[in-house]
């Protein structure tokens, strides 16, 4: 059985999301995008009334202005059938400034080129923040970093784009501490190229990033990414809701000895290194096996956003060196999810003392 007939066996929503971000995101008739979007219409005039402004108390806005962004992964359904200027469109109404692509067309949706995307993001007054591209495959011709980097990064450069990144974590060579260094090394030479055009190459975690070495049970494999990483080269994008997860499933090593941590810690430990996070919400549930949590809207789970948003803000680059990315990987209602996340979020306020 191939991983991904496994995985959708086995029911292991991480594995699906990462696999199905290869089938991603397009363009579609501009006809039906207008005929769709007189139903969309109502949700975007509640947004722009409930987003910046209002909200949990009186003081300054804990998202810096400018700074909202949305992975397009979580929209995939509505590029699809609505094209990306009709999104680009929403995204604007409800609050955002930004997006994150996980693909640049969606193929049965038709074709886009890149210089058209470009111009869609500008004209909608959206920057085009970052991509996610796969890591590796065995496909001599697959658009990955490992077998086309320098295609990747053209492309890259042809949107714009400050970052390029992948949501594919560094088990290439498996789970053993040598197996992540080998990783860690290809990474630092994705690191350097990036920067060469003007870049930041970036990982994107889920959970299993926080488990422990299948050689050493006593080290975070996480750790050594970040050891075995130059941190002039390699940045992460911290998935906040799978870090969560991470912390619920990781906390106690294989041997049944206390291993705890907080996401928090690593972004205050090393904020430089974090200048892109996915802001995904979920409920606290020990029956949501084996991930501990359920994914919400951003603002109805239980994940404390004020808290983290306000603690990266307080580091040295503070309100000015981070960009937020709302996600939720199936929303029943893309568009709502859009628009309620990011209602929440301009609505938070920072506590005064």
């Amino acid at each position: 059985m191939n991983r991904t007939r496994r995985t959708e066996a086995t029911g292991d929503p991480e594995l699906v999301h990462r696999l199905s971000r290869r089938n991603m995101l397009g363009v579609a008739a501009g006809a039906t995008a207008a005929a769709l979007l007189g139903a969309a219409a109502p949700a975007a005039t509640a947004a722009a009334a409930a987003a910046p402004g209002q909200g949990k108390g009186h003081g300054r806005p804990v998202l810096p202005p400018g700074r909202l962004g949305i992975q397009l992964y979580s929209l995939r359904d509505k590029v699809a059938t609505l094209g990306f200027a009709a999104v680009f469109a929403e995204l604007r109404k409800y609050g955002y400034d930004e997006v994150e692509f996980a693909g640049y067309e969606q193929g049965a949706a038709g074709p886009i080129t890149l210089a058209q995307l470009k111009r869609l993001t500008r004209d909608h007054g959206l920057r085009p923040i970052g991509s996610h591209v796969g890591y590796y495959s065995s496909d001599p011709a697959a658009y990955t970093f490992a077998q086309n980097l320098d295609r990747v990064l053209d492309d890259a450069a042809a949107l714009g784009l400050p970052h390029i990144g992948t949501a594919s974590g560094p088990w290439r060579y498996g789970s053993t501490v040598d197996g992540w260094k080998r990783c860690a090394e290809e990474f630092n030479r994705f690191g350097a190229a990036a920067r060469k055009r003007g870049m930041k190459f970036y990982q994107h975690n889920h959970s299993e990033e926080f488990s422990f070495a299948s050689d050493r049970p006593d080290v975070r494999l996480y750790d050594v990414l970040l050891a075995e990483t130059d941190p002039d080269l390699v940045h992460l994008e911290m998935d906040i809701f799978w870090a969560y997860v991470g912390q619920y499933r990781y906390s106690v090593r294989p041997d049944g000895t206390p291993a705890p941590f907080d996401p928090l810690d690593y972004v205050l430990d090393q904020p430089d290194r974090y200048p892109l996070f996915h802001v995904k919400d979920g409920d606290r549930d020990d029956s949501a096996v084996p991930y501990g949590y359920r994914m919400t809207d951003v603002g109805d789970g239980d994940i404390d956003y004020r808290r983290f948003i306000s603690a990266v803000n307080r580091t040295r680059h503070g309100r000015g060196g981070h960009h937020w990315q709302t996600e939720r990987d199936n929303p029943v209602d893309s568009l709502s999810f859009a628009r309620r996340s990011s209602a929440h979020l301009h609505s938070l306020r920072e506590k005064r003392d």
